[in-house]
C-alpha cells in the first residue's frame, strides 16, 4: 500500500514560532514512517517551494500557532494549492483566533462568557481605561485580541495597572480585550472529529506555585502545571463541560480538532476562547486528553490525517 504523501507546516512567523517548532518535532516523531512519506516545510521560508510540491502532496499537516498559522490565511492559500490539510477551514481559523468574534458566537448560540470589551490602539488613555471602567470594571484581563499561548496577557486587579497592561497588549496587537476577571478552576476540553465529532475527558489546569494564571512558561515549561485529566469533577460537571466544548467546535464551524478553555466559576463553565490548532509539544493539553481517551500520540495524529482526508 502507497504511503500517504504529508507535508508537515512547522515553525512561520508568529509570536509562538518556537512552540510550533517544538510541537513539529513532536509530530514527525510521532508519525508512523510506514504509513507516511513527510516533507517539511517552514512557512517563513519555504512557501514557494510548498507550491512547487503541492502537486507530490496528498495532504498537509499545519503544526502553527499564533496569527500567521490560526487565523485562516495558511488554510486559504492551501485552500488555493486544492490541498486537503489538518484542522478546521478559513472561517471558523479566522473567527476562533479573534477573541472578540468567537465570543460572539458564543452569546448568539448562549454559551456562558465574561463580560468584555475592545480597545484600540487609536484610542487614548483616557479613553480605552474608560471603556473598561462602563463595560467590565476591576479585576480585568487584558489580552491582544489575535494572540494565543496567554502571549500579552495581563491580570489587572485594579485601574492602576491597566495603562501598563494596554502597553504590552498593543506592541503585539492593534485591538486588545479586556475581559471580567473570574477566580476560579481552570479546564480545558479537546473535541475531535468533523461530521460527527466528540468531546475528549476535560483536563483541569493547576499552575505551580508563582504563576497567577496558565501563562506561557507554566503551558510550554516541564513541571510549571499540574495537569490532571480526567479532571476531578462530579458526573454531572464532566457532562456540562463537554457539552459545552463540543457545542463550541460546532457553532464555531470546526473540524477536525478543537480545544476550548474555561474557567469554572461559582457553579458555570465561562468559555474563554477555542483554539483550532492546539499544541502538539511533549507538555501539551491535547496529546494528553487523548491518551485518556484510549488513543497514543501516533494513533491521535493518524485520527487527525484521516479527519482531513476525510477517512473517519
Amino acid at each position: 500500500m502507497a504511503k500517504i504523501r504529508l507535508g508537515l507546516l512547522m515553525g512561520g512567523d508568529s509570536t509562538e514560532r518556537q512552540v510550533s517548532l517544538d510541537s513539529g518535532k513532536n509530530v514527525l516523531a510521532g508519525l508512523d514512517p510506514e504509513r507516511y512519506q513527510t516533507t517539511v516545510f517552514d512557512p517563513a521560508v519555504d512557501l514557494a517551494r510548498l507550491v512547487d510540491e503541492a502537486p507530490n502532496l496528498d495532504v498537509v499537516f499545519p503544526v502553527l500557532h499564533g496569527a500567521a498559522g490560526e487565523n485562516g490565511s495558511i488554510q486559504g492559500f492551501l485552500s488555493l494549492l486544492s490541498l486537503p490539510y489538518v484542522g478546521s477551514g478559513v472561517l471558523a481559523s479566522a473567527t476562533c483566533l479573534d477573541k472578540k468574534a468567537a465570543k460572539e458566537v458564543y452569546r448568539l448560540n448562549g454559551l456562558p462568557v465574561a463580560p468584555d470589551c475592545v480597545l484600540s490602539r487609536q484610542s487614548t488613555l483616557e479613553e480605552n481605561l474608560a471603556a473598561i471602567e462602563k463595560s467590565v470594571g476591576y479585576p480585568v484581563v487584558v489580552k491582544p485580541l489575535d494572540q494565543g499561548s496567554s502571549v500579552g496577557l495581563t491580570i489587572c486587579p485594579t485601574a492602576s495597572e491597566a495603562p501598563t497592561a494596554l502597553t504590552a497588549a498593543f506592541l503585539i496587537c492593534e485591538l486588545a480585550l479586556a475581559e471580567k476577571y473570574l477566580k476560579g478552576r481552570e479546564l480545558t476540553v479537546a473535541v475531535l472529529g468533523n461530521d460527527r465529532p466528540r468531546p475528549l475527558p476535560p483536563i483541569e489546569i493547576i499552575p505551580a506555585q508563582g504563576h497567577e494564571f496558565f501563562d506561557y512558561v507554566a503551558k510550554y515549561a516541564p513541571g510549571q502545571a499540574q495537569e490532571i485529566c480526567p479532571a476531578p469533577l462530579t458526573p454531572a460537571e464532566t457532562q456540562e463541560v463537554k457539552r459545552l466544548g463540543l457545542l463550541a467546535h460546532q457553532t464555531l464551524g470546526c473540524r477536525g480538532l478543537s480545544r476550548t478553555d474555561f474557567i469554572y466559576s461559582e457553579g458555570t463553565f465561562y468559555l474563554l476562547e477555542t483554539n483550532t490548532l492546539p499544541g502538539l509539544t511533549e507538555n501539551s493539553l491535547l496529546p494528553k486528553a487523548a491518551l485518556a481517551d484510549g488513543l497514543s500520540f501516533t494513533a491521535l495524529l493518524d485520527s487527525l490525517v484521516d479527519l482531513a482526508l476525510d477517512l473517519d
